[in-house]
C-alpha cells in the first residue's frame, strides 16, 4: 500500500516571515497572500516559531477600551508581554513545531492533535524550510474516489497482502465507507482485514459481514 505523505500534500511555495518583520507588515502579508498564519524564519531559513491572526488580535484584546460597557478581564502576563510585542519574534507561538516530508498522513495528524496546531512547517534534515502543512492539506486523501479506494484494497490489501486466505472476502466502497462480505476459512482473520482496510488512505470507515466458518 502506498501512504501518501506529507511531502505530496503540503504547499511549497511558502509564505514566511524574517524575525524583526514589524506587526503592521506581518498583518499586511496574511491579508495580501490570503492565510491565516506563517513560519517565522531564522537567517538559515529554519522556522523559529508561527506567528498567526490569533497572535496578531492578542494586541487588539489587550488594549483599553474605554467605551466597553463592563470592564474586561486583564490578559496572563505572557499574554500581554506578547500582545506588546512589535516584531514577528515576540508576537509568536515558539518553538515551531515542524513535520518532516516523508511522514504519513497520520503520523502529522497526530502531532497537531498532541499539540493543539493547525499546520506543520515541513522541514528537512537541516531542519530548513521546505513547506507547510495543514489540516486541510489532510484531509484531502479523503477526495479520494471510491474506485481508486476500491482497487487498492482488492489488489494491495486482499490479493497483495493476505493472498490466498482472503481470496473469498468481497468489498464495496460508497462515499469512502467499506462494507466486507463474503467469507473467510480462519476467523482470526477478520480483525487483521479490518485493520488494514482502515489503514488504506481515503476509507472513512469499514464494516464487515463476512461469514464465519
Amino acid at each position: 500500500m502506498h501512504h501518501r505523505t506529507v511531502a505530496e500534500l503540503m504547499t511549497r511555495d511558502v509564505v514566511r516571515a524574517r524575525r524583526d518583520m514589524p506587526f503592521k507588515e506581518i498583518v499586511k502579508l496574511l491579508a495580501e497572500n490570503d492565510v491565516t498564519a506563517v513560519p517565522v524564519i531564522d537567517e538559515l531559513d529554519r522556522p523559529v516559531g508561527v506567528v498567526s491572526e490569533a497572535d496578531l488580535l492578542r494586541k487588539s484584546s489587550t488594549q483599553d477600551d474605554s467605551f466597553a460597557p463592563m470592564p474586561v478581564p486583564s490578559a496572563e502576563a505572557w499574554e500581554r508581554a506578547k500582545a506588546e510585542g512589535t516584531r514577528a519574534e515576540e508576537l509568536m507561538s515558539a518553538p515551531a513545531v515542524c513535520a518532516r516530508p516523508e511522514w504519513t498522513v497520520v503520523e502529522a495528524a497526530r502531532l497537531m492533535e498532541l499539540h493543539g496546531v493547525k499546520r506543520l512547517p515541513v522541514v528537512d534534515e537541516a531542519d530548513r524550510l521546505q513547506g507547510i502543512v495543514s489540516r486541510r492539506d489532510l484531509l484531502r486523501i479523503f477526495l479520494r474516489g471510491d474506485d481508486a479506494i476500491h482497487d487498492e484494497i482488492s489488489r494491495d490489501v486482499l490479493r497483495g497482502t493476505l493472498g490466498a486466505v482472503a481470496s473469498g472476502v468481497t468489498v464495496e466502497v460508497r462515499e469512502g465507507r467499506v462494507n466486507l462480505g463474503g467469507s473467510v476459512e480462519v476467523e482470526t482473520l477478520i480483525p487483521v482485514i479490518e485493520r488494514l482496510c482502515r489503514s488504506v488512505d481515503g476509507v472513512v470507515s469499514v464494516s464487515e459481514h463476512i461469514a464465519r466458518p
